[in-house]
């Protein structure tokens, strides 16, 4: 006997019925939820995507110092920024400065995590004590290791040579590679307690279970902490580094306050350089041209950490 269409398992029959009713039904639950995303979607065009569309426009304008809309110009300012001769070095220390303060910290923190989560007299006070960095103002720590390395006056200095590290003071903020130098050192200690307690967090969450079947295998500390527990700190990281980015790319004020005096432009990344644009030589448009090619570059490596490193992917 011939059997039809309708005689077939459910799960035989095509599905292609179901997919309107699907598609209606994501609809259906998407403006059910709306009244609860609209305000963060709300918040996220007014504080992202509005200032972003704003920048762009002024990126094509012809912005008087005294910030009169002359009219378009299209694509000029970016073509002002692509002559500009000491942009190819902005850039590169613009990545050395991200890789260099991201890298050490992350380093850093792996170590000071894992001492902080281990078992020790006075363990309460040092993880307070860890949070010194993040709580202080960025500016003021900057300021008071800026005045310690001033040279003849600064405590860090006769510190150094106290200790025979050099031979007489030196001046490391009038010098643009030894400040830069020195803004990395400080970025990376503001940046510790952060990364740092998120991958002590990370490392709470490490089942005993699994360390104990480690230790039960054979397996001695570097080779456990290596095959069980950093795999298990992936999405620690992951978080920790994406912010870490971020921010690093971002940050304005401890540069500006190490390489703000010096001439030229040996210590400037994307961003001091924006800062410049606007405050020193007060070309709006052009600033708003750098900062575009700075919104890119930072959707981008966003983009692409997502894709490779894929966070949010179970160990």
């Amino acid at each position: 006997m011939t059997r039809t269409l309708n005689d077939a398992p459910p799960e035989a029959r095509p599905t292609k019925s179901r997919r309107p009713a699907a598609v209606g039904s994501r609809w259906s639950d998407l403006l059910a939820a709306l009244p609860w995303i609209g305000p963060a979607l709300i918040l996220i065009f007014g504080v992202v995507l509005f200032p972003a569309i704003v920048m762009f426009y002024n990126s094509t304008r012809d912005i008087s110092i005294s910030g009169i809309d002359k009219g378009p110009v299209g694509f000029a300012n970016y073509a002002t920024l692509l002559a500009f001769e000491p942009l190819g070095g902005i850039m590169l220390r613009t990545l050395i400065w991200v890789v260099a303060v991201v890298g050490i910290t992350v380093v850093l923190s792996l170590a000071l995590a894992q001492l902080l989560n281990k078992a020790f007299p006075g363990r309460r006070l040092v993880r307070m004590a860890v949070i010194v960095p993040w709580a202080a103002s960025v500016v003021m720590t900057t300021l008071v290791i800026y005045y310690g390395l001033e040279g003849y006056i600064g405590i860090i200095n006769k510190f150094l040579v106290d200790i025979h590290l050099i031979d007489e003071p030196y001046g490391w903020t009038k010098n643009a590679v030894s400040a830069f130098n020195w803004s990395i050192g400080i970025a990376v200690f503001v940046s510790l307690p952060f990364t740092t307690y998120t991958i002590l967090a990370g490392l709470q969450s490490v089942p005993g279970d699994v360390l104990e079947a480690a230790k039960m295998d054979g397996a001695g500390p570097v080779r456990t902490y290596f095959r069980v527990i950093l795999p298990q700190l992936r999405g620690a990281l992951a978080v920790a580094v994406l912010i870490n980015i971020i921010n690093v790319f971002n940050s304005l004020p401890i540069l500006k306050v190490m390489t703000g005096s010096i001439p030229g432009y040996d210590a400037d990344t994307i961003i001091t350089m924006i800062f410049k644009y606007i405050q020193n030589e007060h070309k709006i448009d052009v600033a708003s041209a750098l900062s575009v090619v700075a919104f890119l570059i930072v959707i981008v490596i966003v983009a692409a950490y997502v894709k490779i490193v894929k966070p949010m992917k179970e160990v």
